[in-house]
């Protein structure tokens, strides 16, 4: 897949529709070690600052675009995509999909509570769905045992899909870290989604989504949590948009 390279990250300008289709042929190829990270600002962010962040990024088999932003650097070096590619939507497109081709999926991440609301939500509307799986790991580092018994329970599962909510970058990283252990077809950081299609968070109305102010939403939902994510991660990237944008203009070469 063709990527495109902003600040030593690399992304693929890609749309939901093609990245079902890619990963149907892993599942059907039964391709093992393929994961997907659904970067945003915060998430090239972290991949700037950090070098291990940003080779996870850089390692994966599709980085695509979520964030508003990711969508302008696409449309500015010439890829001229329509919607970004948001977990939440992936992930239920997805379940759409492949409840007629019989593919399984696990959940791996959040809380008990959240992977429970999740299982029935996604029972009730995808009835023919194969769930095989689902674990909320322990808040705090796990041991070696520990982390060797997730990865027997998720190999034992055979699933197709590995839906990963542990949020970035950590999520980025436990699948860089495991991508030669687990082996399942493909894994996806989908962070929130989680929430979103369990009905635990409210998610942002479709104006804003599609303006590109889902963040704006988060952020009044859960300020304190947010607010260096969104405010300083955001006002960086936007800097090196226009970095960008300026170099393409005047036609500078690195």
């Amino acid at each position: 897949m063709e990527r495109i390279e902003v600040s030593n990250i690399k992304i693929n300008p890609v749309q939901i529709p093609q990245v079902i289709k890619i990963m149907s042929n892993w599942i059907n190829e039964k391709s093992f070690g393929n994961y997907i990270v659904i970067a945003n600002a915060y998430d090239f962010f972290c991949g700037i600052k950090s070098k291990v962040i940003r080779e996870s990024m850089n390692s994966s088999s599709l980085t695509v675009p979520d964030g508003f932003s990711l969508l302008l650097f696409c449309r500015l070096y010439g890829y001229p995509l329509k919607k970004r590619v948001c977990g939440p939507d992936l992930m239920a497109k997805f379940l759409e999909f492949s409840q007629k081709r019989g593919y399984s999926h696990f959940f791996y991440g959040s809380t008990e509570k959240v992977l429970q609301k999740l299982e029935q939500n996604i029972r009730k509307t995808y009835p023919k769905i194969r769930i095989v799986g689902k674990f909320s790991p322990p808040f705090r580092n796990l041991t070696s045992e520990e982390k060797a018994n997730i990865i027997e329970m998720i190999n034992h599962s055979k699933t197709d899909v590995l839906w990963v909510g542990l949020g970035c970058p950590k999520q980025q990283l436990w699948m860089y870290e495991n991508r030669d252990k687990i082996h399942v077809p493909i894994m996806l950081g989908v962070g929130a989604a989680f929430d979103f299609l369990a009905n635990t968070k409210p998610r942002a109305p479709k104006w804003m989504q599609d303006k590109g102010l889902e963040w704006l939403f988060r952020l009044t939902r859960e300020p304190q949590r947010l607010w260096s994510r969104y405010l300083v991660g955001n006002i960086i990237f936007v800097g090196i948009l226009l970095k960008e944008l300026v170099k393409k203009i005047i036609g500078y070469k690195d």
